[in-house]
């Protein structure tokens, strides 16, 4: 299976996306909204993976990074978020935020910094991920783009 083309998501395929972000217990609910900053991994027809950073002012929020799990151990998740953060370099953000309740160790392998939730700039607070869709348990990050 070749799935090394990373392309945006498309526009037929949100139930793709939402039922394989709900299969890996990953928040859905805001997807139909977000869908156009998706982009995502297929082999043939069907998607295997996807990721998406919201732009929130100046700043970043990479968000639903998943693989289906018979594609896992491919490297997929990390072309992702590599072609995420070389998107948002390019588009000027300063930083990238993510939470997760199961990925910490995995995002701080990619340069990713634990931080507390109450140093996250006001404006990503607001977001539907921050505000209702993740728990407050969830571990925060944060990756700085300016010196990378």
């Amino acid at each position: 299976m070749s799935c090394d083309e990373i392309v945006p998501l498309r526009r037929n395929d949100l139930a793709q996306l939402e039922a394989l972000l709900r299969a890996n217990q990953l928040p859905a609910d805001d997807c139909a909204a977000q869908a156009h900053r998706f982009c995502a991994i297929y082999a043939g027809d069907q998607l295997v993976a996807a990721g998406a950073i919201e732009e929130v002012e100046q700043y970043g929020l990479l968000r639903s990074v998943v693989v289906r799990e018979d594609c896992r151990g491919m490297g997929l998740a990390r072309n992702i978020t590599a072609h995420l953060l070389q998107q948002a370099r390019a588009e000027g953000r300063l930083a990238i935020y993510l939470l997760t309740e199961t990925a910490e160790a995995y995002f701080a392998a990619l340069g990713f910094s634990l931080m507390p939730r109450s140093d996250v700039p006001a404006a990503l607070t607001h977001t539907r991920q921050f505000s209702s869709l993740c728990p407050d348990s969830a571990s925060c990050l944060c990756r700085q783009l300016r010196c990378d």
